[in-house]
């Protein structure tokens, strides 16, 4: 090994590279890359006394150390450049040729090439262990990033989770999978993505200004690099230091897909899943963790919030990949393959070593990262090593993707995604999206409690309740359910003081009624001699945990229905402010669904805040729910309810069929066009004209969404199916 520091020439900057002449001159061009964001391909470099070109076959040990660099496109006309044309044209090529997506572009290039070359091109291979394992290894890093998860909000979804495919009893495998997953939807919703930072100022927008200096207190977590950005309307500078060391991101939690993927393997690691960060050499980076239960590693995108979909760059957003390497603090790995099904194209890209000498850099590395590994250790990594390898050649192999619909690019700003040509999906039309699996609704709770709250309606005109009074006891009973959901859901519980004026009368008036409720939800309630009235768990605290955003969400419609009628009466008491009969526990699939946030059983989990999104639906979907257990129900109502965003994904037009054999044979029940939600969570009713024809399938065919033009998707948060029924239910 030759170690040599170049001074590098480049416009009006002159640049320091330390260099090992053992590493080739690829290697050389790369760190080049990484400080000027010329291409290696689009580099010449001159050196040695006559100022030559320097190539492959240069002798970098005899050179002098002194180099200049031009890239290719830029004619030479001398030795040396004029000083007054090359600053005029660096200020021109700030301020009028780079705007702002092609500079966030050179800087995130930048940001990456430097994050490879500091474990591929660094003078001391032997460091490289220690240079991963401070920021992910570290248990002061570990536990800092632990303290800013809600632990047990996502534990409690993670268990929901699987309650609602019927697995009310996981093993620790299931849990740990089920857990990520949520750490994942968390993350996405906490980090911010910055294309340019406010104005610490005045809070409005601003413009790139160039790179300045980092301060002590930057320099201290990483943060080299300092963009800044100048505002809008008062000209205030701010800073955007981009920060390395993920610590410091927990605390920051916004970026780029740089930052995300840093902090996000940060926090894998707290919580012990076996991480390594993704670095994508055409500019992109994201996480993997290996699956004890499938026996591989996951992929993990958490600026898109995507799991387990490695062919989103190639097929949705349109890459051309070249090299795609994992690190880890066990070695570093080209896992390409994973994510391509073009080999071919992509070994055509792949300029800046043979393989074999990529092979070989990267064989070494990970060598020098096993060398305090036990033999027992070494056996399991290279037995995981080797069956990573086969099931690389064999995806690589394999048809293509079976998950179906890959959209583009969602995270930054429209025009930044197209200056980086990962804008590859036009919206307007389709990737073939194969049928989700079958699903079986796990929403027996939901029935139960719709069908309580009659119950308790029925219970109020008998008392004579006037519609205010009505209104009062639901909202208090609200309050309670609020401050019971807000307890730890393990141990949840809340007291009524039962000397409290105010809920003397709720306690002995609406109490009683509501034991149907409160047995739907899992909800004992005992007085408490000292305490008062004691609301506890009655059984699987999982099951309450399904019920109450279920009965919130109910208490919260019944009210503002309750709002809207003239009289409060028994003549009150129908669709829309109570719903009775409402079918439940069947099986469900549709044309399409988004994994895993957006699966088709969302659409009857009574839970406003989840939804049904079909990735291919605006043109046309469909939904087919079965009943069970050979039951036979008139459909004599239906609601569909608008989800939380996006207006332009409604349905707008769309049948109802019901079948009697089970979806051979079909019977149109009710059709709908021209049909506009005007609000977010907007619940729609529809009453189907009497025929007596019992169904033991219903299809729902959508035909369009409020616009085409602007989404390939449809959503919906919710759809009930309500039977005939006989009698109502009252209160004696």
């Amino acid at each position: 090994m030759v170690a040599r520091k170049f001074f590098v020439h480049h416009n009006d900057a002159n640049f320091n590279v330390d260099y090992d002449t053992d590493h080739g001159f690829d290697v050389l061009k790369y760190q080049l890359f990484s400080l000027t964001s010329i291409p290696p391909d689009e580099q010449r470099i001159f050196g040695g006394e006559d100022d030559h070109i320097l190539s492959n076959d240069s002798d970098l040990n005899k050179i002098s150390d002194k180099l200049r660099l031009v890239p290719i496109n830029e004619e030479v006309e001398g030795k040396v450049e004029d000083k007054e044309t090359t600053e005029h044209n660096a200020i021109e090529d700030v301020n009028l040729a780079i705007s702002d997506e092609e500079f966030a572009r050179m800087l995130q290039a930048e940001e990456d090439a430097l994050l490879f070359q500091q474990f591929v091109a660094s003078e001391d291979k032997a460091t490289i262990e220690q240079k991963i394992r401070p920021y992910y290894e570290d248990r002061i890093r570990q536990a800092a990033a632990r303290k800013t998860v809600p632990v047990d909000e996502l534990e409690e979804n993670s268990l929901v989770a699987l309650a609602k495919e019927g697995n009310f009893t996981p093993i620790k495998g299931e849990q740990d999978h089920a857990f990520l997953l949520q750490l994942l939807s968390w993350f996405k919703k906490s980090f911010s993505w910055v294309n340019a930072p406010p104005c610490e100022g005045c809070g409005n927008e601003t413009f790139n200004h160039g790179m300045g200096d980092p301060l002590p207190s930057e320099i201290l977590f990483g943060g080299s690099r300092v963009e800044l950005y100048r505002c809008n309307c008062c000209s205030m500078i701010t800073r955007f230091p981009r920060y390395n060391d993920p610590v410091k991101l927990v605390e920051t939690r916004r970026g780029r897909c740089g930052e995300w993927a840093n902090c996000f393997t940060l926090y894998c690691r707290a919580f012990g899943y076996e991480s390594r960060l993704i670095l994508d050499f055409t500019d992109h980076v994201w996480t993997e963790c290996f699956s004890h239960s499938s026996r591989r590693w996951m992929h993990l995108d958490p600026c898109e919030g995507a799991y387990d979909r490695p062919l989103l760059y190639e097929k949705g957003w349109k890459k051309g990949l070249s090299y795609v390497i994992a690190i880890a603090r066990d070695g570093v790995y080209d896992v390409t393959k994973r994510y391509t099904r073009k080999w071919h194209e992509v070994l055509s890209r792949r300029n800046i070593a043979t393989e074999p000498v990529l092979s070989s850099v990267l064989d070494n590395i990970t060598k020098e990262c096993r060398k305090s590994f036990t033999s027992q250790q070494l056996s399991l990594l290279e037995d995981r090593d080797k069956s990573e390898i086969e099931e690389l050649e064999r995806e690589l192999r394999s048809k293509d993707d079976s998950k179906g619909f890959l959209p583009e690019r969602q995270s930054g700003d429209k025009q930044w995604r197209i200056s980086r040509s990962e804008y590859g999906l036009n919206q307007n039309n389709s990737l073939g999206f194969p049928l989700c699996p079958v699903r079986f609704c796990v929403d027996e709770h939901v029935t139960r409690i719709y069908d309580a709250f009659p119950l308790v309606l029925s219970s109020f005109v008998e008392r004579g309740f006037s519609k205010s009074l009505a209104v009062e006891y639901l909202e208090t009973f609200r309050g309670i359910l609020k401050d019971f959901r807000n307890s730890p859901f393990r141990e949840r519980e809340v007291f009524l003081d039962p000397s409290s004026i105010s809920l003397q009368p709720f306690v002995t008036q609406m109490l009683p009624s509501a034991r149907e409720l409160l047995a739907a939800l899992s909800i004992k309630v005992k007085l408490d001699a000292d305490r008062g009235y004691h609301f506890s768990l009655a059984g699987d605290p999982v099951k309450t945990s399904m019920a109450l955003p279920v009965v919130l969400d109910a208490l919260d419609n019944i009210i503002l229905n309750l709002k809207k009628i003239e009289h409060f009466d028994y003549n009150s008491l129908c669709m829309p402010l109570v719903k009775f009969n409402r079918i439940c526990s069947g099986s469900v699939f549709a044309s399409g669904e988004e994994f895993p946030l957006g699966v088709v059983t969302s659409a009857f989990d009574g839970i406003c805040s989840s939804k049904w999104e079909e990735p291919n639906g605006a043109r046309g979907c469909w939904l087919v729910y079965k009943l069970l257990d050979g039951k036979m129900h008139e459909l004599v109502t239906y609601e569909l309810m608008s989800a939380n965003d996006a207006p332009e994904r409604d349905p707008r037009d769309w049948v109802v069929e019901g079948s009697d054999d089970g979806g051979s044979n079909w019977l149109v029940l009710d059709k709908q066009t021209s049909q506009f939600f005007e609000n977010r969570y907007e619940r729609k009713t529809y009453s189907i004209t009497p025929t007596g024809f019992l169904s033991n399938a219903f299809r729902f065919s959508f035909q369009a969404v409020r616009d085409v033009k602007a989404t390939s998707r449809l959503q919906l948060s919710s759809i009930d199916l309500y039977a005939r029924h006989t009698t109502f239910p009252t209160s004696s």
